[in-house]
């Protein structure tokens, strides 16, 4: 098992997810409907009941099992959403992905990249990890802004990738190694150092995400 730790950089702190946030994250889901229904995991073969704590222990099992890390993301001692490393593999692979989401009223203080960049140094510092992935919906403009300003390298568009909001999404594909970020994602985005133009999306790539069309 993988301890969670708690983790912050200014008013932004990462820290174990607990059952006992069930209500507060299902308030915070229910104030951000309209803002987060587009970018929800769903399911192809029936509908997804809404049950918190039954996913929390899943979050839970997985951390145990050395697959995850689940995090609540909080600020000013508010809970502003989640952030869940998940598929953690080792040995030759040594990789992981990362998954979020903020409610509406915290949108744009900068607690999402934040968030992103002290919990992907951890993976790659204290776990030992070496490649992270992020996944985003092409219309999501305020997550392709996230691994912009953390300097993401764009990897390419995967098809039909995961099932959004009731149907199969394309999903733009970003990643980092270690070696990118020797002194860390944070620092280097701290620092103004981050390499100008290592999530831009290849025109073709934006064309065919746009029109469903196959790449060339």
């Amino acid at each position: 098992m993988n301890a969670i730790p708690t983790l912050r950089d200014g008013v932004t702190v990462l820290r174990p997810i607990r059952l006992r946030d069930a209500r507060a994250l299902e308030r915070e889901l229910i104030e951000s409907r309209t803002w987060l229904r587009p970018w929800e995991a769903t399911s192809p073969v029936a509908p997804m009941s809404w049950d918190t704590k039954g996913s929390i222990r899943s979050l839970l099992a997985a951390a145990r099992s050395g697959q995850g890390l689940p995090f609540i993301i909080e600020t000013e001692g508010r809970l502003a959403g989640q952030l869940n490393v998940s598929g953690m593999s080792y040995g030759s692979l040594a990789s992981a992905t990362i998954g979020y989401w903020v409610g509406e009223r915290f949108a744009g203080r900068g607690l999402t990249p934040t968030a992103v960049a002290l919990a992907t140094d951890h993976v790659f510092f204290s776990v030992g990890l070496h490649r992270m992935e992020i996944c985003i919906r092409p219309e999501n403009a305020a997550s392709l802004r996230v691994v912009e300003k953390l300097g993401f390298r764009y990897e390419g568009l995967r098809r039909r990738y995961i099932h959004i909001n009731n149907d199969w999404r394309d999903h733009f594909c970003f990643a980092l190694t270690v070696e990118e970020v020797p002194t860390g994602v944070l620092q280097r985005w701290r620092a103004g150092r981050v390499p100008a133009g290592a999530a831009t999306v290849p025109e073709a790539d934006l064309i065919a995400a746009r029109r469903g069309l196959p790449l060339p």
